[in-house]
């Protein structure tokens, strides 16, 4: 039986509407994000290109999109920055074929050798490239090397079965050693590591100090709706409250287009609080999983790269968790 909340309820729901204004100033576009890289599936080439942010310190853009054999799952943006010492790279892509092409591309940009790889937090695309970085040290919180230990096996199954011949010869290949937050020096370069949690349980922040740029992970997704499988909303919610993004020259988002300053913040933010309180609402109100898909969500998030799709997951792995709150909110006297 559906339970309905007093009339309260569609004031709510009145009052939401009054805000989608606001919610089009946060979401609003992005600069325009670089080329999509130029993947060529016959020979399996994912076009890979260095992007340079700032004196040693580059991107390498996936496409903003769902994971596809037309992009061979290569969806994120990784990194690396030259310190005089050595390279550090950020995350090594979601196959391992993507991690043996972004070292030879690492070689093709510069003759420091690679001396250290860091994870930024649990998800496929952070480590299955991580075959081609074998001879040199990985780390990652201790959070984090519990959760790929943990998830590695289905991460495999889950991104063959999407990207067939992409993912040939991956295996999973864990950290080698923990790192958290504090300072880090390689070379003549000093960073800072942050560590929230919200999107993961362990959701790592590097900023490279001398050009302040911030690789910010998946905490911030810019013009792309979040993925959640891992994720805690109010504690997301929080963390992005104290991430410093309004201090960056560039921040780098593994999702979504680099850009300057809070934007790709304020977008997060906008949506995983649009989300929780209606996830919060609708549960009360005894809503069913397929009455919460079929809600209109604000048109702002509907023009974001993996929508509907991701959408859809959200639910999936949020709203059963909504419900169970609601439920032992109704039990307590």
């Amino acid at each position: 039986m559906r339970r309905h909340l007093p009339g309260p309820a569609s004031i709510r729901l009145a009052a939401a509407v009054l805000v989608l204004p606001v919610l089009a100033w946060l979401c609003g576009s992005m600069p325009a994000r670089a080329e999509a890289p130029a993947v060529k599936l016959a020979t399996f080439d994912y076009g890979l290109k260095a992007r340079a942010l700032a004196d040693g310190v580059y991107v390498v853009e996936g496409a903003n999109d769902d994971f596809t054999l037309a992009n061979g799952c290569n969806i994120i943006n990784t990194g690396f920055i030259t310190t005089g010492a050595g390279v550090l790279v950020i995350n090594t892509g979601p196959s391992r074929r993507y991690g043996e092409q972004l070292r030879a591309l690492i070689a093709r940009t510069t003759r420091e050798p690679v001396v250290q790889v860091i994870h930024l937090n649990l998800h496929p695309d952070y480590f299955l490239g991580n075959q081609a970085f074998a001879d040199v040290p990985r780390s990652a919180t201790t959070v984090t090397r519990a959760g790929m230990q943990r998830e590695a096996k289905a991460y495999e199954d889950n991104l063959y079965r999407l990207c067939g011949d992409w993912m040939k010869g991956t295996e999973s290949l864990l950290p080698t050693q923990s790192i958290g937050p504090g300072p880090l020096r390689i070379g003549v370069r000093e960073f800072e590591l942050r560590e929230y949690q919200g999107h993961t349980d362990s959701d790592l922040v590097l900023i490279d100090k001398s050009s302040s740029v911030a690789f910010v992970g998946g905490l911030v997704f810019a013009s792309r709706m979040p993925t959640t499988p891992h994720a805690d909303p109010k504690a997301w919610l929080r963390a992005l409250d104290a991430l410093p993004v309004a201090r960056m020259a560039q921040v780098v988002p593994s999702h979504g287009p680099v850009h300057v300053g809070a934007q790709g913040q304020q977008q997060t933010k906008a949506y995983i609080a649009w989300l929780d309180e209606h996830f919060t609402q609708w549960a009360s109100s005894g809503w069913e999983m397929n009455e919460v898909l079929r809600a209109p969500v604000p048109d702002p998030f509907r023009h974001w790269a993996g929508w509907p799709a991701e959408y859809t997951r959200n639910v999936a792995h949020l709203y059963p968790r909504y419900e169970r709150a609601a439920l032992q909110r109704t039990k307590q006297p």
